[in-house]
């Protein structure tokens, strides 16, 4: 699957459950996370998900989110290398993001991070359940 089908598939699944749920907002194309300061880091990742709960507490943004979303879905382009993510994945957890999915079309894997040492490994018909 290329990274835009990856990115309409993790956005379809996700954002009728979210809002049937009133559980709080996704996020799509790169939003920006301001998640540490001094310097200041801002990291966009490919779908975000931001709880009611976290939005009601943060109030109306005009910039950058500040903080970190409560989940992280990166996909692994052509152009990335796995270092890259990697680095990505222990910023977002770092931060204070409750989950990251990093999905990776050519192995046709998804690997979930709840923390640097909760990690699990999903294959191609296996269910991910967030919680």
């Amino acid at each position: 699957m290329t990274m835009d089908v990856m990115l309409v598939t993790s956005r379809v699944a996700l954002a009728p459950h979210v809002k049937s749920n009133n559980l709080g907002v996704m996020c799509v194309a790169d939003p920006g996370f301001l998640i540490s300061s001094n310097p200041d880091t801002v990291r966009a990742p490919d779908v975000a998900f931001i709880s009611h709960a976290r939005l009601n507490e943060i109030g109306k943004v005009r910039s950058f989110f500040p903080g970190p979303p409560d989940l992280a879905v990166e996909v692994i382009s052509p152009g990335d290398t796995y270092s890259e993510v990697q680095e990505k994945v222990f910023d977002w957890l770092e931060a204070g993001t409750r989950m990251v999915v990093v999905v990776d079309p050519r192995k046709r894997a998804v690997t979930v991070y709840r923390s640097l040492t909760d990690i699990t490994v999903l294959k191609e018909n296996e269910m991910l359940e967030g919680r």
